[in-house]
């Protein structure tokens, strides 16, 4: 566990001593949030906080895990193939902050086209996967060794586990520190995943995306004086995915990650309830708008969505085999 502490110490400091002069170049030029009009009026005050952070966070993160790797000898495929996805969702993540900002809305890339990018590089993913590693094509139980035997259906579902997992990060970003807070966790529960099945090499990459996590929560911290975007969240919901299909965890990553797949849930119990009945089930969704507009603080909904998560990641980490 030396090399992984050590991992992610760099990834925190790469991520966290760079922050002031990082903001200061977004502030210069102009990279800032818009918010969304329908959202919950406490937010408005966040409008122009500078965005793009993830290019600090994953830029840390990567560049100590790749520095940490090298120096050790521990690069592989693995190690490869989860580097590369989350670069390539990060620079579809920044292709749409840039829009947004260009476009000074809350908008970027239109939703079609963001999805048919992931299913793209999801696609070459697992391509990339099949020609070094032939995976069985298994599902395996997060709890025991029995196992789903998904054939040729395996491919698809697992391009639709990568691009859904983004993309319930992305929707849990909406809170100072939820999302990166909850990323580190489900991060350094893989991270010790990956140790148990000795790929040092992903454990490696874990831990020190992880430290990125963590030193950008040091400015992302309520009040956020800089917010991760689509830059960050779409690359650390890659990684995540990429990191569980190549240790064959992906029923386990739900339980890391369970508040991402809430969040997720909770948009399309939402929209199919409003479609069907005209009816909402929440006050609205994402699922921590709804603790929001019920009068919970914006502090107190982040804290209580980390123990939650942080418990059941624990919880599922002790009984994982």
């Amino acid at each position: 566990m030396i090399t992984e502490s050590l991992a992610l110490i760099l990834g925190l400091l790469l991520a966290a001593v760079p922050a002031r002069a990082y903001i200061g170049f977004l502030k210069r030029w102009g990279y800032r949030q818009h918010v969304r009009d329908d959202g919950p009026t406490s937010h408005l005050s966040k409008a122009g906080t500078p965005t793009m952070g993830g290019g600090l966070l994953v830029g840390g993160g990567l560049v100590a895990g790749l520095l940490v790797a090298a120096l050790l000898g521990e690069l592989s495929w693995a190690y490869a193939l989860a580097f590369l996805l989350t670069v390539a969702y990060g620079a579809l993540g920044a292709a749409d902050d840039l829009l947004m900002v260009r476009r000074g809305r809350s908008l970027g890339l239109k939703a079609r086209h963001k999805l048919l990018f992931q299913f793209v590089l999801a696609g070459l993913f697992l391509w990339a996967l099949y020609w070094a590693y032939q995976p069985s094509g298994n599902l395996y139980h997060p709890f025991g060794r029995s196992l789903l035997q998904l054939g040729a259906w395996y491919p698809p579902l697992a391009a639709l586990f990568l691009v859904g997992t983004a993309n319930a990060v992305n929707l849990t970003d909406g809170l100072d520190g939820l999302a990166s807070g909850l990323a580190a966790v489900a991060l350094v529960c893989l991270g010790v995943m990956a140790l148990r099945s000795a790929e040092g090499a992903v454990a490696i990459f874990c831990f020190a995306l992880a430290g990125g996590c963590l030193g950008f929560l040091w400015s992302n911290a309520h009040p956020a004086r800089i917010f991760m975007g689509d830059t960050g969240s779409l690359a650390l919901g890659a990684a995540l995915a990429g990191v569980s299909i190549l240790l064959s965890r992906e029923a386990l990553l739900v339980c890391f990650g369970l508040i991402f797949y809430l969040e997720a849930a909770s948009v399309i119990l939402q929209v199919i309830s409003y479609q069907a009945t005209r009816r909402r089930i929440f006050r609205m969704s994402p699922l921590h708008h709804h603790f929001e507009l019920a009068g919970w603080p914006e502090t107190q909904v982040v804290v209580r969505f980390w123990v939650v998560g942080a418990a059941i990641a624990l919880l599922a980490l002790s009984l994982a085999r």
